[in-house]
């Protein structure tokens, strides 16, 4: 699959639209939830600092744990409350990414079930960041794969790929590839971190992604056609 096959429009109805930078202002917030809409994108994601905050009717999702993962069980889930009490549709929480490495695998499940029984009696959607590449690098491919079978088994909706910010790296097509073999239709795969231009976006998307986060989401969408082979 190449950029070509996709409509701009497609690929924008699996965006969320990226504001994370710790030095990020409420003005830069409201900016790019204003962008977000007028992008027509899927949802905006944000800093819970950054909260509450009009998205002009945009679906909003919102970290917790972000970036390290290395957060108390119980300071994410009440993090993830209030921010789906002050308008959150979706949560993205940062696992422990070095339980994870280390094997202990019922840590990884009962971290992310604390955050989806903290917010299911909303119904938003958990989207669980379990940074891939440091998976892959450290403790391989089966690592990975348990990882998002234990993510899914506690209740998450989605499995994503990275947060963005470690130097290991963001988003691979090998990942989101085994990630989605993994939770099959069980649930979706967000790809995020260092996603720059249309061709890496459509190779994603063709390896299984079925969402993207996205900080320069006008630039990657302006690769796509208004009309599929175009």
């Amino acid at each position: 699959m190449s950029e070509h096959d996709l409509t701009r429009e497609q690929v924008a109805a699996m965006i969320d639209h990226t504001l994370l930078a710790p030095e990020a202002t409420r003005d830069q917030a409201r900016a790019t939830a204003a962008e977000a809409a007028e992008l027509g994108v899927y949802a905006v994601c944000l800093s819970p600092s950054m909260l509450p905050i009009d998205t002009g009717g945009q679906r909003l999702a919102v970290v917790a744990g972000f970036p390290s993962g290395q957060h108390h069980s119980l300071v994410k889930a009440a993090e993830a409350r209030m921010a789906v009490d002050q308008g959150a549709n979706e949560i993205d929480m940062v696992i422990d990414i070095g339980a994870a490495v280390d094997g202990r695998y019922d840590e990884v499940f009962a971290d992310v079930l604390t955050v989806a029984q903290a917010i299911a009696d909303d119904g938003a959607l958990l989207k669980v960041i379990v940074e891939s590449a440091v998976l892959l690098r450290d403790a391989g491919p089966d690592a990975l794969q348990r990882v998002c079978e234990r993510a899914v088994a506690a209740g998450a909706g989605m499995v994503k790929t990275s947060t963005g910010f470690h130097p290991a790296g963001g988003a691979s097509i090998e990942a989101v590839r085994l990630m989605a073999d993994t939770v099959g239709k069980d649930a979706g795969v967000k790809a995020s971190g260092g996603i720059r231009d249309a061709g890496f976006a459509a190779q994603l998307i063709a390896a299984g992604a079925t969402r993207l986060g996205l900080s320069q989401s006008a630039a990657v969408l302006d690769g796509f056609p208004a009309a599929a082979g175009n």
